[in-house]
């Protein structure tokens, strides 16, 4: 959730390698408090490479990121703090239930009450699953608590890649709301997915990576 209206991640003239490939050619843009930016491209592309570099995973060879108008090698820890990421993992210990996942994972950043927690596993549909082991939820399910983790995580930058996978048309309304609003509230979110978005009320932007 945003905490000031003046968030703002900038990419400037972004150049990736990955071994002998050229990634990322260039790639500037600019997404500010409220927006949503929908990566798209063929496989291949660039996207996750695209959002592991937005999260500090990878760093580029040339060109720079800002957020709130100050390079991101300022203030690294600030960064971090700031944004939450969604990989094609769900980053889950399997023998572990939803809420003891997510306690964890909120009680690295900040103080997180249980019925807090609980709040948000209803708010996505998965609060009869709360003390279920981890691997005895449907794929689905999965990705479901994964994004409750994003939203606990009280961040104003989210970066997800493909957070609709594995979820039917139920699972997607209810992952596209939270996103929507999460943009309404002041928030950023840079996401790909392969199909066309349905966010609405929210000022949602494409990038084509080629």
């Amino acid at each position: 959730m945003a905490e000031t209206d003046s968030a703002a991640l900038e990419a400037r003239d972004l150049h990736l390698w990955r071994g002998s490939k050229h990634v990322l050619r260039g790639l500037s843009f600019t997404a500010s408090a409220g927006h949503l930016l929908h990566v798209r491209g063929p496989n291949g592309c660039g996207k996750t490479s695209l959002l592991r570099t937005l999260a500090g995973f990878l760093w580029p060879e040339e060109g720079a990121l800002y957020w709130e108008g100050r390079p991101v090698t300022e203030d690294r820890d600030g960064y971090a703090a700031a944004l939450a990421y969604l990989g094609h993992e769900n980053a889950m210990k399997a023998d572990l239930s939803p809420l003891e996942n997510l306690r964890y994972a909120t009680d690295v950043r900040h103080p997180t009450e249980r019925r807090t927690i609980e709040s948000v596993l209803e708010r996505l549909g998965v609060g009869p699953q709360r003390d279920l082991p981890f691997r005895a939820l449907s794929a689905g399910q999965r990705r479901r608590v994964a994004m409750a983790r994003v939203l606990l995580a009280r961040a104003r930058l989210w970066l997800l890649d493909e957070p609709f996978t594995n979820l039917d048309v139920a699972g997607v309304r209810d992952l596209s709301a939270v996103v929507a609003d999460h943009a309404r509230q002041g928030g950023i979110a840079i996401l790909t997915a392969h199909s066309e978005l349905d966010l609405p009320g929210s000022e949602l932007r494409r990038l084509e990576l080629e």
